[in-house]
């Protein structure tokens, strides 16, 4: 059975997260101590406790469900003798790929929370509040094909772009907020669902470009070395290894589109994975698995239980 392991992105967030975990297994315990100290913040208790609206925040929220992850994958190997370099593949989406690239090993623990961090801060700096929105399409007929073409429509107004590449039945579009909604009636008319989303900025589009300059800087500063297993990068919808292309798709990804379906596809068919396995907060990774590669096996890790089911069987 080839194994790929999946890291969630932004939205996977909840109070109490982690909080399992590290009531379990001192290894948890141990990220989640480091992770404040690379923060100089309490983070972990903004995760256990709340409130909602400030772990919600970019900047909180990213470094966050990395280190839930993080923290899934230490107690994995501490507890069970789990290895990273099991799998074939890492892959995670948007923020998650940080994750993914923490778990095998090519940036530190400290150094990923504060590019995460830092990823936040940028990222909510690039737009200003209400310039900026995102819109998930949705429905049978949602494929990439309507979403270019709502797009296209958006882009008669202002920026406009496919961000995130879910599954056929799930695409999100960003861009300024006129050509958004002018991206929305196009959507409509050629028959999906379009719901606005709650977001503080446009990701992953052109507008992002000072926050790709923030982390290129960053980036080029931090400590990155191959992972112990590839990472199927979000832009290129492939798996590399390299740390110095990985550092340049790092900075791409933060204006660049989120290939999540063609990344899924690869591994179910050129990867030959046959399991996909979600660690850390939330199961969306896991319900676009089974929409993308239904012959595959998908399930979340996030549990104590779930960890000792997956490590024993």
């Amino acid at each position: 059975m080839t194994l790929a392991l999946l890291f969630p992105g932004q939205g996977s967030q909840a109070v109490g997260m982690g909080a399992q975990l590290a009531d379990a297994f001192q290894s948890a315990r141990d990220v989640f101590a480091e992770v404040d100290e690379a923060l100089g913040q309490k983070l972990s208790v903004l995760m256990r406790e709340g409130p909602e609206d400030q772990l919600t925040l970019t900047e909180n929220a990213q470094p966050a469900l990395m280190a839930v992850s993080v923290a899934a994958i230490r107690a994995l190997k501490a507890e069970f003798g789990f290895d990273v370099a099991s799998a074939a593949y890492v892959a995670g989406h948007s923020l998650g790929e940080y994750s993914a690239l923490a778990a095998a090993g090519a940036i530190s623990l400290s150094d990923t929370a504060r590019l995460l961090k830092l990823r936040g801060q940028a990222m909510q700096r690039a737009v200003p509040v209400g310039q900026g929105a995102m819109a998930s399409l949705i429905g049978p007929k949602t494929d990439l094909a309507l979403a270019e073409a709502a797009a296209a429509a958006g882009l008669e107004v202002g920026v406009c772009v496919v961000a995130n590449d879910n599954n056929n039945g799930n695409i999100v579009i960003s861009g300024e907020k006129a050509a958004v909604d002018r991206a929305i009636e196009k959507a409509k008319e050629l028959g999906a669902r379009a719901i606005p989303l709650n977001v503080s900025a446009p990701f992953h589009c052109p507008l992002m470009q000072p926050a790709a300059d923030e982390m290129a800087a960053a980036l080029a500063e931090a400590k990155i070395v191959a992972p112990a297993v590839p990472v199927v990068a979000n832009v290129l919808a492939r798996p590399e290894s390299d740390p110095e292309v990985i550092r340049r798709l790092l900075v791409e990804q933060v204006t660049g589109r989120v290939r999540w379906r063609e990344s899924m596809e690869w591994m179910a068919t050129e990867g030959g994975v046959t399991r996909f396995v979600e660690i850390g907060s939330g199961k969306v990774l896991t319900g676009m698995a089974k929409r993308i590669a239904p012959d595959a096996e998908a399930l979340p890790l996030n549990t104590p239980e779930e960890l000792e089911a997956f490590a024993k069987g």
